[in-house]
Formats: C-alpha cells, sequence, structure tokens
C-alpha cells in the first residue's frame, strides 16, 4: 500500500524573494494538474528536473511561479515529488498551501526525510547529517555535518559490517563442517578482523574528542572583581560594545552571554557579574549566578587589575577555580607594567586598546581544543553516534580478550552483536522510537 501524499513550505515563512511548497507521494503530479497551467504543457511527457514557468491559478488566485516535477525513484523522497516556486509573501504561500492541502496531507516535521530513508535514499546517520548541516552556526559544524550527510561515515560503518558478514559466513561454514584445524583458522581470521575494526573505531571516536565542543561552543566564563575590566575585555572579544562599562562597582549585576567563532569552532563567552561581599540584594543575586556560571564552565577568564595590587578577596578567587580550567588575564597592560604567575597560564592585555586580544584568544583555543580536530576525516558531532562506537569497542574489548578459550558459537553471537549495534547507525537495526525521535528534529517542510 502507497503512503499518502503529503505537502508542506520548505522555506522559512516570512517575507522572501522566494517560497517554496513542495508535495510527495503518488498524487503529485495530478494535484499540480489542477492548479498549474502553462500553455502547450502535456502533463504526460512532461519533463523530470525542468524548470516550467506557468500560472498557479485558483479562484482569486492566479499566481506566475515554477513547477518542477521529479519522478521516482529520482526524488529526495524517492517517491513522485513536485515543487512550486512562488513569490515569497507570507500570507500568499499559507494561502496556496491551503488550497493544496485540499487534495493531500500536510506533512509532519522531516517527513520527506524520513520517507527518504525508508524509501532507501539516505540511511539513518546520513539523515542526522541533514539535520545537523540546518543547524549548523560554524565553519567546524558545517564540514563534519557535510561528512556525515555525505554518507562518508555511513560507508565506512557498512564497510565495518561488511567485514562482520563474511566473517560470520565463515564461521558458519565452519560450523556446519567442524573440524579442529578449521575452528583455529577461524578463530585467527575473527581475531584479525575484530582488531582491524576496533582500531579503526578508536581512530574515529579519538579524532572525535572535540565533536560535542562544535556543536554546543566551548562556554568561557569571564570572572573577577568589580571594575577590573571584565565587561571591557567582553567588548574587546566581539569587537562591539555589548557589555556596559562603568567606572562604578557592580555595573554588571546579571550574566551577559555572547558567541564568536574562532579558527572555525564556536566560543560562547559569558560576562559574570563582579565577585565581592556585597550588601545590595540583587547584587547578591548576580554574584551568586556568575558563581554558577563559573562551576560550569568549559574555561575561566580570572581577570585581574594591572594597576593596582592583588586584594585579599581576590586572592582567595584562587581556590574558587581549576588551574587546567583556567586563564589568569592581566588587564590594563596600556597603564601598568606586565605581571607573571607562577604556575598559571597567563595573557597580558589591554582591553581598552584591544591589545594582546589575539594572543588571548589563541591561548582559549589551546586551552580547550585538546587534541587537533582533523576536519578531512569524519569528525562525530552527535552523541549518539559516538555512544554506539564506544558500545562497539567494548563488546570487541571483551571477545578480543578472551578470544582463546571462546567457541565458534560464542564468537558468532558477539559478532552478530556488533553487526547490530553498528546496524543503530545505518539504520539496520534501529527500534522505530528512536526513528521517530531523530525525526522529530527536523523542521515542516524538510
Amino acid at each position: 500500500m502507497k503512503e499518502k501524499t503529503i505537502c508542506a513550505i520548505s522555506t522559512a515563512l516570512g517575507n522572501s524573494a522566494i517560497s517554496i511548497i513542495r508535495i510527495s507521494g503518488n498524487k503529485s503530479l495530478d494535484i499540480a494538474k489542477k492548479y498549474f497551467f502553462k500553455e502547450n504543457l502535456d502533463y504526460k511527457n512532461i519533463l523530470p528536473r525542468k524548470m516550467y514557468l506557468g500560472n498557479f491559478i485558483s479562484g482569486d488566485i492566479n499566481e506566475k511561479c515554477f513547477l518542477v516535477y521529479f519522478k521516482t525513484p529520482l526524488s529526495y523522497t524517492g517517491e513522485d515529488m513536485v515543487e512550486f516556486q512562488i513569490h515569497g509573501g507570507e500570507f500568499l504561500t499559507k494561502k496556496i498551501l491551503s488550497i493544496i492541502s485540499k487534495h493531500c496531507d500536510i506533512a509532519s516535521p522531516g517527513e520527506f526525510t524520513r520517507r527518504a530513508f525508508f524509501n532507501g535514499k539516505i540511511s539513518l546517520s546520513e539523515a542526522e547529517g541533514i539535520i545537523d548541516l540546518i543547524n549548523a552556526e560554524s565553519d567546524s559544524e558545517l564540514k563534519s555535518a557535510y561528512k556525515l550527510s555525505s554518507g562518508k561515515f555511513n560507508k565506512e560503518i557498512i564497510n565495518f559490517q561488511n567485514k562482520l558478514k563474511e566473517l560470520l559466513a565463515k564461521i558458519e561454514v565452519s560450523l556446519d563442517y567442524p573440524e579442529h584445524d578449521e575452528d583455529l583458522i577461524t578463530i585467527k581470521e575473527a581475531n584479525f578482523v575484530l582488531k582491524n575494526i576496533d582500531e579503526e573505531i578508536k581512530n574515529i571516536v579519538d579524532n572525535s574528542q572535540n565533536g560535542e565542543i562544535l556543536k554546543a561552543g566551548v562556554n568561557v566564563a569571564i570572572m573577577g572583581s568589580p571594575n577590573v575590566g571584565k565587561s571591557s575585555l567582553l567588548n574587546s572579544i566581539l569587537g562591539k560594545d555589548r557589555a556596559i562599562v562603568s567606572s562604578i562597582a557592580g555595573t554588571t549585576r546579571d550574566t551577559i552571554c555572547e558567541t564568536i567563532i574562532y579558527n572555525g569552532v564556536k566560543f560562547n563567552f559569558t560576562d559574570t557579574a563582579g565577585i565581592r561581599n556585597s550588601i545590595n540584594e540583587i547584587e547578591k543575586i548576580g554574584i551568586e549566578k556568575a558563581k554558577k556560571e563559573i562551576k560550569g564552565a568549559d574555561l575561566v577568564l580570572l581577570v585581574f587589575d594591572l594597576s593596582r595590587e592583588m586584594l585579599d578577596d581576590e586572592k582567595e578567587m584562587f581556590n574558587m577555580v581549576n588551574n587546567n580550567k583556567t586563564i589568569v588575564v592581566f588587564n590594563k597592560k596600556d597603564i601598568a607594567k606586565e605581571r607573571s604567575l607562577e604556575g598559571w597560564d597567563i595573557v597580558n592585555i589591554s582591553a581598552k586598546n584591544e591589545e594582546n586580544i589575539n594572543n588571548l584568544l589563541q591561548k582559549i583555543y589551546e586551552k580547550t581544543i585538546k587534541t587537533k580536530i582533523d576536519l578531512s576525516k569524519v569528525v562525530l558531532t552527535n552523541l549518539r553516534h559516538v555512544n554506539i562506537l564506544k558500545n562497539v569497542e567494548q563488546i570487541i574489548k571483551r571477545v578480543l580478550k578472551n578470544i582463546d578459550t571462546l567457541t565458534l558459537d560464542i564468537v558468532a553471537f558477539e559478532v552478530k552483536r556488533v553487526w547490530n549495534e553498528l546496524g543503530k547507525i545505518t539504520g539496520e537495526s534501529e527500534n522505530e522510537e528512536i526513528i521517530n525521535e531523530i525525526f522529530s528534529k527536523f523542521c515542516l517542510g524538510k
């Protein structure tokens, strides 16, 4: 039984040059015939993937637009599809969609891509790559998403699964025709294949150490006493006046968060309230929020004023931070001598003159991105994929540790477990609940 025909707006709503309305299903062309008119257009001989200029006509609607027909299976969904490219008015777009939807169902979020998956046009990991492409906010995220959506990662996983299939076939032969020598040979081959797969998976996981950071960004909290130049530092990093700068202590009473892209990676900087003993209730709330931000940050910039000696309260701040997750920033080098501090990463800057800010950013990058990210290879930003590969590593390591004592039937069982675990990435062994959760993350019309 064929699925119902669906339709949706595939571009963001709002006034723009073009809006696209997409239809998918066996009734797509029949619906187009009802409303799209072009002189001498023969629908029986319509050419797929050709753009036709005509008019969408219904009641008081007479919209000059383009129509493109995609014939199954050479379409995004693998079904017959039609796309209308109309003028991008929000009211007009909704009006035409309401007309089309009289003859088909409004698509649910991600339903076009879901159909592409079930029709074998893309794998589950490629579908997740498409989500990442849509949501990418940095160069590194974009490159990682392209690797996923292009199917490169999926091909690597399928290659592992094919090796496991071949191994299982040989094991089955050995089990059907048991001979001691053959068993030993097959066990040795299982050892070789599983070791090889384990090494390749380890390389992928190692190269993806910073994967979650690429997606969420590095959270950097700016900490210090009032009036040491925290807000000025944030403004210098951003290259614009975002935080209020004042000589009055306690100006910043709430957290201010802004994001920049540096070396292709997203960094989220949070300017926090100056930490000191205060009797002002509002300022005290801001200080408590600051402490929470500092505790949850990937990195802390502990800022001090070079133009004066460090206060006793400031010295106590070192007890609030982790040396490995902190850079000490001495500000106001334009009016005072630079300092060093044994045992800590130090950068002397002038936030006012934006001096040494690039050096600080590079230090932040080196401190948070622990290993070089090779974007020419697959970098996983999807925690689901990473966890699956880690589970595979655990199964393989357990098998390899006991390979000399395992019988062939047990090895076969464990190899099938590895194959099924990898199938959660390609979609060959994933359950419907997980599939539904993945596609629910898509926007309407995709």
